[in-house]
Order: structure tokens, then C-alpha cells, then sequence
């Protein structure tokens, strides 16, 4: 398995080619362990096609899932905003 420090990314592609493979008959075992890959992975990409058609997480969230995600976007996007604010204030209060 990979390690959980520093997971395996996989593009699109490839999980899609994987959920074939499962569609067209092929047993999940076999797939994960011929592509050591998670149970847990292949059956997030087979639900995320069945459900949305994609396999990114994103796509997959309910509103109430992305709520979160995008509050936690938005409140790095300040706290960046406040660093450069309090840069620039003591660059101008220098001078």
C-alpha cells in the first residue's frame, strides 16, 4: 500500500479506465490488488462515476460538505490578505 504520508495521485484517465475494468466484470479484489489500490479509493471512484460521473472529491460533496471546504479556502485567502497588509504597513511605516 502507499504510504499514508505521501499518497499516490492518480489522473483522471486511469481511475476511469479502472471503473471500466470494474464494469465490465472484473472482480474489485482483483483490481486492487493487481493496481494496489485501496479498497476504500475504488470504491470512492466506482461511487463518484455512478453518482456524479466524476471522480473528483469535489464534484461529489453535497452543499453542506462543500460548505466547509470553501470556508476554509476563503479564511486562507484572508489570513494571506492580512500578511501582505501588515508587510506593506511596515515597508510604508519605515519610510
Amino acid at each position: 500500500m502507499a504510504d499514508p504520508k505521501h499518497p499516490r495521485h492518480y489522473d483522471e484517465a486511469f481511475k476511469r479506465q479502472i471503473v471500466q475494468l470494474y464494469e465490465n466484470g472484473k472482480p474489485a479484489r482483483e483490481i486492487k490488488d493487481e493496481y494496489d489500490i485501496s479498497h476504500s479509493t475504488l470504491h470512492r471512484w466506482f461511487q463518484g462515476i455512478r453518482n456524479s460521473g466524476s471522480t473528483k472529491a469535489a464534484d461529489n460533496r453535497t452543499p453542506e460538505q462543500n460548505e466547509p471546504v470553501e470556508l476554509r479556502k476563503r479564511n486562507r485567502q484572508l489570513e494571506m490578505e492580512v500578511d501582505v497588509s501588515e508587510q506593506a504597513a511596515l515597508i510604508f511605516a519605515r519610510k
